[in-house]
């Protein structure tokens, strides 16, 4: 085949909490709104708009040979509450129109997505993608990358030939999944065939209870791993243990195992074992976190660096990144030493923006608040630093990644140094406070608006002993009991001690 093998790309990446403020397609083209050879240009760069299964694709595609790229459209967004309909359905159109142009001109396709997409009126937009393409294309081979906080449906594991999930969080093997979906690919293209066993529990983890370096689901991906190395690539080609997203409240959710390979009986007898394995260890799947009195205690008696986990305001979960719950309080107590990032509200940035570095002026948090946590606060502080809010990541998540904070200010609050942005970010890498000139090591505590990717991007201030997951009301709260469920199904552990398997 002279040029190699036409491959379509496309893709639709939003993790969205049904609590939370709706996202449009502004918030899209804010992040990575990318078309035809944009893609191609962002995911052969040195840092990329996009996250990391794109260019791990497009890399590993041209390291193996020849092959001829057939790019369309690829759509990311800060994760957010459901995406309008309207928005989503003009995207659908956009990918139906390149689809059909590309009709019995591909011979394979490759499509990033998360998995834990909504939109106003649909639970599974990531379904109705994969069956675009299956209605366009027909049987070409299809392989689709997803995060590990997928709520997986039928839908999914049915409109792909090769299922791909995370293996870390926080999330630092994008790369390598889209490497690995370019290697299935050109297995399946040149004449392979891969079936997909799907089992799903009535677990729903907390956030916080869904880490990769230690815990009960750490341990279920490595024994899948281990079992998969055992059997080898040519009965199990995958094994991806979807953790979900409780926040997206979906009929579908629940912790799932999905094995692809060329073995149907191998697949089918893993994604069994595994879905015993994982539901032996349900009652492990809880939160843990500590009180916010209990935290400013800490952060005042500390003797050695802290970094507290404002994990129920997490913008990488949909939280608005704008509670005021752990810095009131620690503004109160007097604590001193601190950075605090990041705050999103950007009339204030644009106000320290306007006054200037050096300014004086009483800081009025959330005078337009985006949801009901979003309570005001007030106090002095001086304006220490400005910037435009373009970063490049350099660790973990956000590793080689470009963000745009928008109009960003460092406050000094007393002893508190808080970081104001324009656009909704979790502070999970460092590069968003030190472009201020903010030293991090040099601070004796660090809140962070994350719920764990900060652990990836923090870990060479902070070791898993000194990182405090703070107690406090948000729209990303561990505590599942807080939130009103109308599409869960039910029972399911944690919420429902009568949860019973298979």
């Amino acid at each position: 085949m002279t040029g190699g093998p036409r491959v379509a790309l496309l893709g639709f990446s939003i993790e969205c909490n049904r609590f939370a403020p709706p996202a449009t397609a502004a918030d899209f083209r804010a992040r990575c709104w990318l078309e035809g050879d944009a893609i191609l240009a962002d995911a052969r760069g040195a840092a990329s708009r996009t996250l990391g299964e794109m260019p791990g694709f497009v890399q590993a595609m041209d390291a193996a040979g020849p092959w001829q790229p057939r790019p369309i459209l690829l759509a990311c967004a800060e994760p957010s509450g459901p995406v309008e309909d309207a928005d989503f359905a003009a995207m659908m159109a956009r990918w139906r129109q390149g689809l059909e142009a590309l009709r019995g001109a591909v011979e394979g396709v490759y499509c990033t997505l998360h998995g834990a997409g909504l939109t106003t009126l649909r639970d599974d937009p990531e379904g109705e993608l994969q069956s675009l393409v299956r209605e366009v294309l027909g049987d070409v081979p299809f392989a689709c990358s997803y995060d590990l906080h997928a709520n997986v449906s039928d839908a999914m594991v049915a409109g792909c030939d090769a299922f791909v999930g995370y293996r870390t969080n926080p999330h630092v093997d994008m790369r390598e999944r889209g490497a690995e979906c370019a290697g299935l690919l050109r297995r399946l293209m040149q004449g392979e065939r891969f079936h997909r066993a799907f089992r799903r529990l009535p677990i729903v983890p907390p956030t916080v209870s869904l880490l990769t370096a230690k815990g009960p689901y750490a341990e279920v991906i490595e024994f899948g791993q281990e079992r998969m190395r055992l059997l080898g690539p040519r009965k199990v080609a995958n094994v991806s243990v979807m953790g979900g997203f409780a926040y997206g409240d979906t009929p579908f959710n629940g912790l799932a195992i999905i094995v692809t390979g060329p073995d149907r009986d191998a697949c089918e007898h893993l994604a069994e074992e595994l879905a015993h394995d994982a539901w032996g260890k349900r009652a492990r799947f809880v939160a843990r976190l500590t009180p916010l009195a209990e935290a400013v205690q800490r952060a005042l008696t500390t003797e050695v660096p802290l970094c507290f986990a404002d994990v129920a305001d997490n913008p990488g979960g949909g939280g608005g990144g704008n509670t005021m719950h752990i810095l009131a309080a620690f503004h109160e107590a007097g604590v001193d030493g601190a950075l605090f990032g990041l705050v999103h509200d950007p009339a204030l940035a644009q106000e320290a923006h306007a006054l200037g570095t050096g300014a004086r002026f009483t800081a009025r948090f959330n005078r337009a608040p985006r949801d009901s946590f979003a309570h005001p606060f007030q106090a002095e502080a001086e304006v220490l630093a400005l910037s435009d809010g373009r970063v490049t990541g350099r660790r973990g998540t956000y590793a080689r990644s470009v963000v745009e904070l928008g109009p960003t200010a460092a406050l000094r609050l007393g002893g508190i140094t808080v970081v104001v942005v324009s656009r909704r970010t979790q502070c999970a890498d460092p590069a968003f406070l030190e472009h201020l000139g903010l030293d991090i090591a040099a601070a004796r505590c660090v809140v962070v608006k994350s719920r764990g990717h900060f652990r990836a991007g923090f870990d060479e201030f902070f070791s898993p002993g000194r990182i405090i997951e703070v107690d406090a009301p948000g729209l990303t709260s561990p505590d599942l009991g807080r939130f009103e469920w109308r599409r869960l199904p039910r029972p399911v552990l944690p919420l429902d001690a009568g949860a019973c398997w298979p």
